[in-house]
């Protein structure tokens, strides 16, 4: 798998992430929904370089610029309801993508207190031969998201497969690594510590979904 680490080298990113973490502003629901939208249009940015592009004439008022745009068909899939937000970003560049959404949730089983991702909901366009690009603000343990995507490829192959989140922790990365095919793309805006007993990421931000939208019951 190829990953590709936006902060290392510092930006404005590391600014908005910064805000994200913030206890304080964390309080201001509409920022945090604002900073992980410039998140998502930083990403598709970087993201951005690595698409392919064709040769076009553009008319101009005062005669005709040989330039280029984006080839690819693209379609952006986020898994609800914590990559509303990202997906946003996304599409305030990508503004010609098709979209998707698909929900994952862990169901526990009382009898033997194992668990299991069910992914019950999927609202997607056909992304055969396409760029298929899956949004999570953040990947813990990555086993809801290596659910979602295998459920995805069953009956559909894209020409590409980028993943992008937000924050993420090794342990994630390392079962993306074995779960998925290598020339899967993984970008992330931030790599942190690690996991806790609780399989939340430390030093995290908390919970993405409850932060932007409200608690859920």
């Amino acid at each position: 798998m190829k990953i590709h680490y936006i902060s290392e080298q510092n930006s404005i990113l590391n600014h908005f992430l910064a805000q994200l973490r913030d206890v304080e502003k964390q309080k201001d629901s509409m920022r945090f929904r604002k900073n992980i939208e410039r998140i998502g249009e930083i990403m598709a940015y970087e993201l951005s370089k690595n698409l392919t592009y064709k040769a076009i004439d553009v008319k101009t008022p005062l005669g005709v610029k040989h330039t280029t745009c984006i080839k690819d068909n693209i379609v952006l899939c986020s898994i609800l309801r914590a990559g509303l937000a990202l997906h946003t970003g996304f599409m305030n560049f990508f503004d010609d993508a098709e979209n998707g959404f698909v929900s994952a949730y862990r169901s526990h089983n009382t009898s033997d207190n194992t668990s299991e991702i069910l992914v019950e909901y999927q609202a997607a366009p056909s992304f055969d031969n396409k760029v298929l690009l899956m949004i999570d603000p953040m990947l813990a343990t990555g086993q809801s998201l290596v659910a979602v995507i295998q459920k995805l490829l069953v009956n559909q192959t894209p020409k590409e497969l980028h993943i992008a989140v937000v924050i993420a922790a090794p342990e994630g990365i390392a079962y993306l690594e074995q779960e998925l095919p290598e020339n899967v793309h993984l970008w992330v805006a931030t790599l942190d510590q690690g996991l806790d007993s609780h399989n939340y990421i430390i030093p995290g931000l908390g919970d993405a979904g409850d932060l932007a939208y409200g608690q859920k019951l």
